[in-house]
């Protein structure tokens, strides 16, 4: 029986591995944050980015499961901001590759990080994720994130 268990969270993990780059990718959210700035741009909305290591940052992977994957979060934050997540896998060279230019022109130093960008296409804030690991919490950090723009 362990041999059957083991055997299938090894077969569970080479396929989460060997998925391709995106597939993961939670429904609701963009990779692309050129089109997601224009859009947001349109819909006199913020972008939020979070800045992700799917496949080898452990509370990358908790608050993708646990906060950004789940309905209430996407829909709660996707009524004020349009939602991208630039992937900086181990397993995929080409998705790292595409999204590294802008974790360098962000200056990217820890993961998973979030900048908030407003319609002018300027960043407003930014946090590490796991500060808010409640779908609640983070959701309320946001609101206060976009009062404290709005104050300013």
């Amino acid at each position: 029986m362990k041999a059957i268990t083991w055997l299938a969270s090894l077969t569970v993990g080479i396929a989460a591995l060997s998925a391709p780059a995106g597939a993961n990718t939670p429904e609701g959210w963009s990779t692309n944050l050129e089109k997601s700035l224009a859009k947001a741009k349109a819909e006199n909305k913020s972008v939020l980015v979070e800045f992700i290591g799917s496949d080898w940052c452990p509370p990358c992977i908790a608050m993708r499961k646990n906060v950004f994957s789940t309905k209430s979060f996407i829909h709660a934050a996707s009524k004020k901001f349009i939602l991208v997540e630039l992937d900086l896998p181990k397993g995929d060279n080409a998705v790292r590759e595409k999204n590294q230019p802008l974790a360098d022109k962000y200056k990217i130093e820890a993961f998973p990080t979030i900048v908030l960008i407003g319609t002018d296409g300027k960043e407003f804030t930014r946090f590490v994720a796991t500060l808010f690991p409640k779908t609640e919490d983070f959701l309320q950090h946001l609101d206060e994130a976009l009062e404290r723009k709005d104050l300013d």
